[in-house]
């Protein structure tokens, strides 16, 4: 019985290699906005900007090397569901804000 990385679907599991390029990223990911944070070496809005950064780098590194997204004919179908799921989160968060905006401002007036 061979050792593949393929399971039964053709779905790619990864190797050892990416993981564990995956995993130091993410701990490299995590470590510059944590320090910055921590001694406080940069102004407010640096800051801000360096972990919003990281964090959506960080993001593209777990799909990519933990959840093995990528363009591959094995591969597509898992980008078109998560484009659906960011889609759904998007359409909801942006309504519960839009309707907290305007429940906000509408109690305001009296």
């Amino acid at each position: 019985m061979s050792h593949s990385t393929y399971d039964h679907a053709g779905a790619s599991h990864g190797s050892v290699k990416s993981y564990l390029i995956g995993f130091i990223l993410s701990i490299i990911l995590t470590v510059i906005p944590f320090s910055m944070v921590m001694t406080g070496s940069a102004s407010n809005s640096t800051v801000i900007l360096t972990v919003v950064g990281c964090a959506i780098i960080q993001i593209l590194v777990h799909l990519v090397y933990f959840l093995h997204l990528n363009t591959s004919s094995e591969g597509r179908w898992n980008v078109v569901a998560l484009v659906f799921t960011v889609l759904i989160i998007g359409i909801v968060v942006t309504g519960s804000i839009w309707i907290m905006w305007s429940t906000h401002y509408n109690m305001m007036l009296q």
